[in-house]
């Protein structure tokens, strides 16, 4: 469990999924299904050990969530990130740094190579994302190519994955 004063993060559980799709319904809408990166987690088994929620310290109530999908880059596995989702009354107050830095840390200590996912590099950037390299890796759907980012954990911070990106069940 990590902690600042007015969260708690832990280790997704099997009681939380309720919670969580309603959590996503709520911030994505029904447009969600159709999304490239929500496709590729359909085929894609979660990587448990390292999805986690954010809960309200003082009414327990859930706030985020951030998961994280096996896939494979070419033969390169990699895991994908998202949905990272805050509830919208929680938004813009540190909820979703803070799950971002303890999915990114659980990654890196667990030995993956790699995260990528679909967003905004202002944003992500801070936490070690940068865009792929056009063309570099294919997406099975439709992406704006400046919006897939990758965080490395190489000790040079390269990424050399090619091909197209897949979910991976475990």
């Amino acid at each position: 469990m990590s902690s600042n004063s007015n969260y708690t993060v832990n280790l997704q559980t099997a009681d939380d999924a309720d919670e969580i799709l309603r959590l996503h319904e709520i911030t994505f809408g029904p447009g969600r299904f159709a999304r490239t990166a929500f496709r590729i987690r359909e085929n894609a088994s979660l990587a448990d050990e390292l999805c986690f929620t954010a809960r309200d310290v003082v009414t327990e109530k859930l706030v985020g969530s951030v998961l994280l999908s096996h896939i494979k880059i070419g033969e390169v596995a990699s895991l994908l990130l998202g949905p990272l989702t805050v509830t919208p009354e929680y938004k813009s107050k540190g909820v979703g740094k803070l799950l971002m830095q303890r999915a990114v840390e659980a990654a890196q200590s667990a030995g993956y190579g790699s995260i990528i996912l679909v967003g905004d590099e202002p944003y992500y950037g801070p936490f070690g994302f940068k865009p792929v390299g056009y063309g570099q890796i294919q997406m099975p759907g439709p992406v704006d190519p400046k919006r897939l980012l990758v965080c490395s954990f190489s000790p040079d911070r390269n990424f050399d994955a090619t091909g197209i990106v897949r979910g991976v069940i475990n």
